[in-house]
Parts: C-alpha cells; sequence; structure tokens
C-alpha cells in the first residue's frame, strides 16, 4: 500500500472522533447549552450501564465461535502484557513529574489503556479493503479483522472494567480522603485548666477504661486479672478479623467490578458466541430469536457517539479550568506512540518465533497495533463517574487523539513492512 493511502485509511477514525469531539464541546457551550454539567453526568450513566454492554454483546455473539478463542489464546496475554508495561511505565512517570494527588491514576490510566476496540473496528477492515492490502482477499480478510477486532473489544472491556476502573476508584478515594484530611485539621486542646481527670469525665480515654475495668464488672483485685487478658485476647481476635475483613472487602471489590455492566456484556457475548446452540437462536436471519441481538445492536450503536460527544463536553470544561502541565502530555504521548509501540514488535515477533501464533499475518498486525491505540474513551467515562480529573482527561484525550492521527499511520505502515 502506498504511504499516503495507509495514512488516510489510519486518519480517517481519528479525524471522525475529533469531529464529533468538536460537536460535543460547541453543544456545551453556554451559547447552546445542550450539555451541561448534570447532563453530561447523566448521559454517562445511560452508556455505562446499557449502550456499552450491548456494543460489546452484539458485537461479540456474532462474530466470535469457541474455536476461535482457543486459537487466539495468546491475545488475552498480548493485553495483559500492554496494560502492564503501560502502567509499569505510568508508574515511573509519577515517579518522576509528579503531579497533583488527582492526577496520578489518571496518568497511569492514559499509559496502559488503549481504545482496543473502537479504533480496531474501523481501521483493521478499512485496511482489508483497501486496493494492494498485504493481507490477502478482501472479503475474507475484512470478516477476519472483524472478529479478531471485536474479540479486542471484549477482552479490552474485561480488563478495562477490571484494572483501570480500580485504578481510578483507589486514586479518586485517596484523592477525597486527602481533601477531608487537609479541610478538617485536628485542633489543638486550649483548656488550660484541663488535666487527666476532665479528660476522664468527658470520655476521651474511654476505649482505655473498657479494656482495662469494664464498667459493668466489679473492680475488686480477683477481677480485674481476666479483664486485662480479656482486652488482649479481644485485641489479637480484632487484628485476625481486620486481616480476614480485608481479604473480604478485596474479593467484594473484585466481585464488584466482574458485575459492572461492560464485563457482564463481555462475558455474555462470549458465552453467546461460543455455544452454536444459543447462537442459532439468536444470530442470524433465520434465528427465532433474532429480534434480541437486533435491538442490542441498535441499542449499542449509540455507544460511540454519546461517548464522544461527552468527551467534546468535558473537553470545554477543561479547556477552561484544567491546569495541566504540558510535560504530562508529553509523557504520556510519548509513552503510548513510541516505546509501547516497540515493546508490542519484540513482543510479537518473539512469540511467533516461538510457535505461539497463528500463521495469519492480519492476527500479528492486530496484536501488535494494540500497542499503538490512542488511551481509551472509556476513561472519560470513569473519570464522570468518579468526579476526578473530567477536565484533565478530556485535555490529555484530545492531544493524545491529535496525535494518534500520525502515529498510528506511522506505526502502521512499520507493522505491515515487518509482516510482509
Amino acid at each position: 500500500m502506498a504511504f499516503w493511502s495507509l495514512f488516510e485509511v489510519a486518519s480517517m477514525p481519528i479525524l471522525e472522533v475529533l469531529l464529533l469531539t468538536a460537536i460535543g464541546a460547541v453543544m456545551a457551550t453556554d451559547y447552546f447549552n445542550l450539555l451541561p454539567t448534570n447532563t453530561r453526568k447523566s448521559l454517562n450513566k445511560i452508556v455505562f450501564v446499557a449502550f456499552t454492554p450491548s456494543l460489546i454483546f452484539a458485537s461479540l455473539a456474532k462474530t466470535v465461535t469457541l474455536e476461535d478463542i482457543i486459537s487466539w489464546w495468546f491475545m488475552p496475554i498480548n493485553i495483559g502484557i500492554t496494560f502492564l508495561c503501560g502502567g509499569m511505565l505510568g508508574w515511573i512517570a509519577t515517579k518522576l513529574i509528579r503531579p497533583k494527588p488527582h492526577m496520578e491514576g489518571l496518568l497511569i490510566a492514559m499509559c496502559s489503556t488503549g481504545n482496543l476496540g473502537n479504533i480496531l473496528l474501523i481501521i483493521v477492515p478499512a485496511i482489508c479493503t483497501q486496493s494492494g492490502s498485504p493481507f490477502g482477499e478482501h472479503s475474507v480478510c475484512k470478516s477476519k479483522g472483524l472478529s479478531y477486532s471485536s474479540f479486542s473489544m471484549a477482552l479490552g472491556s474485561l480488563y478495562i472494567w477490571t484494572y483501570t476502573y480500580q485504578l481510578l476508584k483507589s486514586s479518586s478515594l485517596r484523592y477525597i480522603k486527602m481533601q477531608e484530611t487537609e479541610d478538617s485539621p485536628q485542633e489543638p486542646n486550649k483548656d488550660f485548666d484541663a488535666n487527666e481527670k476532665t479528660q476522664l469525665l468527658n470520655g476521651e480515654t474511654q476505649e482505655y477504661i473498657d479494656v482495662v475495668v469494664p464498667l459493668s464488672y466489679p473492680t475488686n483485685d480477683t477481677q480485674i486479672q481476666p479483664t486485662v487478658q480479656q482486652g488482649l485476647v479481644s485485641k489479637d481476635e480484632k487484628e485476625d478479623g481486620s486481616c480476614s475483613s480485608k481479604i473480604l472487602d478485596i474479593l467484594h471489590s473484585v466481585l464488584e467490578e466482574l458485575m459492572a455492566p461492560p464485563t457482564l456484556g463481555s462475558i455474555a457475548g462470549l458465552f453467546v458466541g461460543a455455544t452454536p446452540l444459543l447462537k442459532n437462536l439468536v444470530i442470524g436471519d433465520d434465528a427465532p430469536l433474532r429480534v434480541i441481538q437486533d435491538s442490542i445492536t441498535l441499542l449499542g450503536e449509540g455507544t460511540i457517539p454519546c461517548i464522544t460527544l461527552i468527551l467534546g463536553g468535558n473537553l470545554i470544561q477543561g479547556l477552561r479550568r484544567a491546569s495541566i502541565r504540558p510535560v504530562i502530555i508529553i509523557t504520556s504521548i510519548f509513552v503510548r506512540y513510541v516505546i509501547l509501540p516497540m515493546v508490542g514488535i519484540m513482543v510479537v515477533k518473539a512469540a511467533g518465533n516461538l510457535g505461539l501464533l497463528p500463521s495469519d499475518p492480519l492476527f500479528r498486525f492486530v496484536l501488535m497495533i494494540q500497542y499503538t491505540v490512542p488511551p481509551a474513551m472509556n476513561i472519560s467515562t470513569m473519570a464522570q463517574l468518579f468526579n476526578v480529573g473530567q477536565e484533565e482527561c478530556s485535555v490529555l484525550t484530545m492531544w493524545g487523539y491529535l496525535a494518534a492521527a500520525f502515529a498510528l499511520t506511522g506505526w502502521s505502515t512499520v507493522f505491515m513492512w515487518i509482516l510482509t
């Protein structure tokens, strides 16, 4: 393929995202006031609960089979490596450039979490239909490309709504806790007449009194010793209880993330796609329950426009209020479009040399391009959900997609040159 033809193919989906973002930004201005803050939050919840799960389910159930899931076993490992390497690089970046506390989790997410679905669904089939495509006959290439991209979207959603969701959630909770600590400092005791007696009367050492001498017990010498021992035992039990409660909290948080609507949509789509009986009931022109798939597909088609319009609305707010250092923008772009693509080439080449990959060069191309995609737009959804770093997220995403128009084109050329 000619370089400029490839440039057009790779840049068109990015330009589409930027155009919709601009429309959302205009709608959120004070002149139109069609996307105020409350409206964006409500629309964002609808995207989270209904649109995104529908898009993932419809795409997976239609294109992925059990044989595909088995033969593509390396793809979840490859996506895990993108999150691992990007997360490590983002963590190193936070230690070096020291962003504001509410920006730490966001910067790591921007470095580790790529758009593993929407962009691939547009770019890969478009490359297949170009004249001179190195990936074989157009219709066969497009069908396989849609399957690879749909599987990538499902796996990416599982990682995003577990790892990235927990990352931004933890960062938000730390930032809120830090703000509460700063807003309510402890006041010193200004009562110069206070002494131990007044502290006892005011109940300030009540916890110590309850342990040593419970009020319900007699206070003779024969009763004090067992009471102290009981206090010590209860302390050990309390420590054991705290350990078990931490484990339960972790399990509860993992279960809560797995129960997120996009994750459930991914699991349901994989299950239906891998079960021929269910797939024949729902998928196809002659399927008795095809109305279910048609309805879910119709609902899922609103995902990308709504996410992008919300992103544009947040961008206007971010340009007005966000104070983000240029070094943070440069760092996220450098990690996503310089370091990670080189890591991807090494990983895919090593896996191919070890015989871990199918011989299809299109599959290897998809694996490589997973390291090069711009930040996931779902990061903006999560920032809106947790109400932290929304403006900064919009600015980082805008610059990330502007840079992607050039980075995706250049690296796609390199990847095809390597594979063919």
